[in-house]
């Protein structure tokens, strides 16, 4: 008997294990369901579309650019901005960004509200491509400055200038920045004369490309640049010495040339640089864009830099005057001369310091004076003020550790060759490790 009622007690496990079994089994496929289901609603959630990171599939946005006297108050009271927010705004914007760079002509977006008050959420406002600054109107109000990744990258450029073309097109022709020709004329222009580029000139530039996602954004530091122009060959090689960078030659001379402080021995400055200056002989005010340096009649001028003669020539107010141009920045003039000297004229090639004429009185000039001009990248400056180009050479104690920059370097430029030389300008492939 005891024997059948321990068969029953199995017979009954078996039955429980069997329905526990079942039970946990339904229950795994229905939570399996229930999980396959959730994540099929979530797939088909949209993602949101996000401008600055701002999710903004519920709102509108107005793009624009600051008017001449538009200010961060008058854009943002145009939607629905209360003064005290404003307010709020601009002393939280302190240490983040000054809201007075809000130039005319700068783009803007202001992310707001869809409905009739198109009231203002966020404005979005970039400085330049690395970053942009976020002015937040909801809910809390902040100011943000968020920095986009700079990608830097090291590259190679080679071109030939051909038939009709110009250092910037050629760059342009290849897909390159305008930002490295700039670079390219800064370095060579004291060797380099890029008004008479001709046929078969040609460059070649090592150096770091810096860009937000597909967009260049600047050019960083170039390692080594070759340019050979009318035949002659000219190397620059870029080298820190004393916390302080340059670009030199095969010699360890400074690509860069100085000018001489004063054009001549003089007595006093008698009138200075002034965008308003009040003129002796035309009675009225007018601008000054230049030195007066009172001196002797006969007094010898000098030529402040290297350079070509553009000029020399009488003028009603000017009287005798020479103008000089040094370089592709740099032109300086000298007024009212007593008289040019002989064999100054259009075209001559005049050293740092050679006698060009002397001081007089000629044109609109009330007593014996020079006065001098200064132009830099085709603007009149302050020639007292000007911050003029370095060209010291390489330290001694340097010059070994130089020497070897510059082998690396300049083995690097001879072996960058044009892979289809068919075509104006191409990228190099050479690979920059190649010694």
């Amino acid at each position: 008997m005891w024997k059948k009622g321990i068969f029953i007690i199995l017979i009954g496990a078996a039955i429980a294990a069997a329905y526990f079994f079942t039970q946990k089994s339904r229950l795994a496929s229905e939570r399996e369901l229930a999980i396959q289901d959730s994540l099929a609603a979530l797939a088909a959630i949209p993602e949101p579309t996000l401008l600055y990171g701002i999710p903004i599939d519920s709102f509108d946005v107005y793009e624009g650019k600051v008017k001449w006297g538009q200010s961060l108050s008058n854009i943002l009271s145009e939607f629905d901005v209360s003064n005290e927010d404003i307010y709020e705004l601009a002393n939280k914007a302190k240490g983040v960004f000054d809201v007075r760079l809000l130039k005319a002509g700068y783009p803007f977006t202001i992310i707001h509200e869809r409905d009739s008050s198109k009231k203002a959420r966020q404005m979005i406002f970039e400085p330049d491509p690395t970053q942009f600054v976020v002015f937040n109107l909801a809910d809390t109000i902040f100011a943000e400055n968020v920095k986009r990744e700079v990608i830097t990258e090291e590259k190679t450029f080679v071109a030939t200038i051909e038939e009709g073309s110009s250092v910037s097109q050629t760059i342009a022709d290849a897909g390159g920045s305008i930002l490295l020709e700039n670079r390219i004329v800064e370095i060579f222009a004291w060797q380099v004369s890029f008004v008479h580029i001709q046929v078969g000139d040609e460059f070649k530039v090592i150096y770091e490309e810096q860009r937000v996602g597909d967009k260049v954004v600047g050019i960083g530091e170039i390692t080594g640049a070759y340019f050979k122009h009318w035949g002659k060959e000219y190397y620059a090689v870029h080298y820190e010495q004393g916390g302080d960078s340059d670009y030199f030659d095969e010699d360890g001379n400074s690509l860069r040339k100085t000018f001489l402080k004063d054009p001549l021995s003089y007595k006093r400055i008698s009138s200075s640089y002034s965008p308003r200056r009040f003129h002796p002989v035309q009675k009225r005010y007018k601008a000054h864009l230049g030195t007066d340096y009172a001196a002797n009649p006969g007094t010898p001028i000098w030529s402040v830099g290297e350079g070509v003669v553009l000029e020399a020539t009488y003028g009603k107010y000017n009287g005798n005057y020479v103008k000089i141009r040094h370089n592709s920045n740099y032109t300086t003039q000298y007024l009212h001369m007593q008289s040019i000297k002989r064999g100054i004229r259009p075209g001559t090639t005049v050293e740092q310091g050679q006698v060009i004429g002397y001081v007089g009185s000629t044109g609109l000039a009330t007593g014996p004076h020079l006065c001098f001009r200064f132009w830099k990248n085709g603007r009149q400056v302050d020639s007292q003020r000007v911050e003029l180009p370095p060209s010291e050479p390489i330290d001694p104690s340097k010059l070994n550790d130089y020497l070897h920059t510059k082998n690396v370097v300049m083995n690097k430029l001879m072996h960058l060759e044009s892979k289809q030389p068919e075509k104006k300008a191409v990228l190099a492939q050479i690979p920059l490790n190649q010694h």
